[in-house]
């Protein structure tokens, strides 16, 4: 008794005209691919149940759902042969038939076409099959070639190639035609977009006015459209050279066949606005609380960081925070202040201005006076340089680096010391402000802290009572002693915030161990 192969029919059609009849390709194939199966009874082959039918896709790729699920189930082991009614139907592509060959002899399995003598599991099989496929590819690129060529030939002369008719035409001997009811619609449209200058308003004024999409009823008896504009549609039907009486193939507009709904100059006072409002869009100014690094900045794992914004009591407070990828659980979530990088990002890119020796003269002085300018810009003016010279950033572990767009490399251009603190309950970003390790403003908890250690001493010294610590044990009053004998250097250092990142009020009052001669004091805080 033969050893049981199971048999899978395999069935493909480019495109859909036709499927929706009772017998149609697919089924002709699949019939003829039966037939053959049960000629091969005796050789113990056996057909599956499973149907694999792609009906609409095309052979160029092999992004089609069922040979998708037909090479699952060969991976899977539950298929031994792959019957297809000719080659063509399986793929037109050479590259893909060696994928699928591949996948084949790992699992033991082959394919046979109906109509064609061919077997995959010897090498002179694979070689007949080879040539048949390279000529079955150069088919399929010439008549895409060709068809290429003819629509680009034929939009040059303005002619309608097909498609949906837009709203405001029908369609007559294959030829555009005004319908006007809709073609004034189709005006309106144009003119309250310039009225209202903004698309969500624009949806929310067609949906009042009970404006809808274009309905049309195909051979088969759908019916699609006649249902509201949304952003998306209103988009495509605005930026449509059509309605102007052109036609565009690719990045050409030619004059087209057909007549205009309306002019060119109105179409074009539409595009200005569109571009008006991307650049607004680009800079934040449409956003309620705008961010400087929007877009630009990047978390030490290389993951895009996106503002995000807290509000306790009257105070808002602004954050960039780590953006996962969908479904995205791993790596270190970072939430830096807003108001911390934003500073640091503009000095760093304010050095990256004053860098430039190899531009023309011209154009450094340009450089040199926009870096002194950056600090009295509004938030709008300072993004727009930053977009405009192309420019990003990304926070490291310690650093904070500026990086230029077209590096393909990546490489950090400049850098600054930054690294986040805490500052009582806040999280804090130490930056400095002249390239050394102090802090770029003062810490109020240092600052109460040395306040504090002040009234001790006088209190302790001199028997000034101060009710500020006067509430305090001895274990308390103790430590502020400690404090207040710290270096003048170094308390001037703190009241002015030029103190280094790591010295924190926690750190400070803790330092059991804190030396009494100065130098070392300098030393133990790391201030040298």
């Amino acid at each position: 008794m033969a050893e049981k192969k199971r048999c899978a029919i395999y069935t493909r059609k480019s495109t859909e005209e036709g499927l929706e009849q009772d017998f149609n390709s697919l089924d002709a194939q699949r019939e003829a691919c039966a037939a053959y199966i049960l000629s091969q009874a005796a050789e113990g082959w056996e057909q599956v149940r499973e149907h694999y039918d792609d009906g609409g896709w095309s052979g160029g790729n092999m992004d089609r759902p069922a040979l998708r699920q037909l090479l699952a189930d060969i991976e899977a082991g539950k298929v031994d042969i792959i019957v297809v009614y000719k080659v063509d139907r399986l793929t037109r592509s050479l590259a893909d038939f060696a994928k699928i060959v591949e996948i084949l002899d790992e699992k033991g399995a082959s394919f046979v076409s109906v109509t064609q003598a061919f077997n995959t599991t010897n090498s002179m099989g694979r070689l007949t099959l080879n040539v048949l496929l390279s000529f079955a590819q150069f088919e399929r690129e010439v008549t895409g070639e060709r068809i290429r060529d003819k629509i680009a030939a034929s939009k040059q002369k303005g002619m309608w190639m097909g498609g949906p008719v837009p709203l405001g035409y029908r369609l007559e001997n294959r030829k555009l035609v005004i319908e006007p009811s809709e073609a004034e619609t189709a005006r309106m449209i144009f003119e309250r977009y310039i009225q209202l200058r903004s698309m969500p308003k624009l949806v929310e004024d067609l949906a009042a006015k009970g404006v809808r999409t274009k309905q049309r009823t195909y051979k088969s008896g759908k019916v699609v459209g006649g249902i509201p504009f949304g952003k998306g549609m209103l988009g495509n039907f605005l930026k449509n050279p059509l309605y102007t009486g052109r036609v565009k193939h690719n990045d050409h507009i030619y004059d087209g066949e057909h007549e205009a709904i309306i002019s060119v100059e109105l179409f074009e006072q539409v595009q200005q606005i569109f571009k008006e409002n991307g650049q607004e869009l680009r800079l934040g100014k449409k956003a309620r609380n705008p961010s400087l690094l929007t877009s630009i900045l990047t978390d030490p794992d290389g993951r895009p960081m996106t503002p995000e914004h807290s509000a306790k009591g009257s105070r808002r407070y602004r954050y960039y925070v780590t953006r996962y990828k969908p479904g995205e659980k791993t790596g270190t979530p970072w939430r830096v202040p807003a108001g911390d990088l934003d500073r640091a990002a503009i000095r760093l890119f304010a050095q990256w201005l004053r860098s430039a020796k190899n531009d023309e003269a011209d154009d450094i002085v340009a450089r040199n006076t926009l870096a002194d300018r950056l600090g009295d810009q509004t938030i709008f003016e300072q993004r727009q340089a930053l977009l405009d010279f192309e420019v990003r950033f990304k926070l490291g572990a310690e650093t904070l680096s500026l990086l230029e767009d077209n590096d393909p490399e990546g490489e950090a251009v400049f850098s600054l010391p930054a690294r986040l603190v805490t500052h009582g309950r806040e999280k804090r970003l130490a930056i400095p402000p002249d390239g050394s390790n102090a802090s770029s403003e003062p810490d109020p908890a240092l600052m109460r802290l040395v306040a504090q250690a002040m009234a001790a001493q006088r209190m302790v010294l001199k028997g000034i009572e101060d009710p500020s610590v006067a509430c305090y044990g001895k274990r308390y009053l103790w430590q502020l002693l400690r404090i207040s004998w710290l270096a003048p250097d170094i308390i001037s250092a703190i009241v002015e915030g030029r103190h280094p990142a790591g010295l924190t009020g926690r750190r400070l009052l803790r330092a059991a161990q804190l030396p009494l001669e100065w130098s070392r004091q300098r030393e133990f805080l790391g201030f040298s």
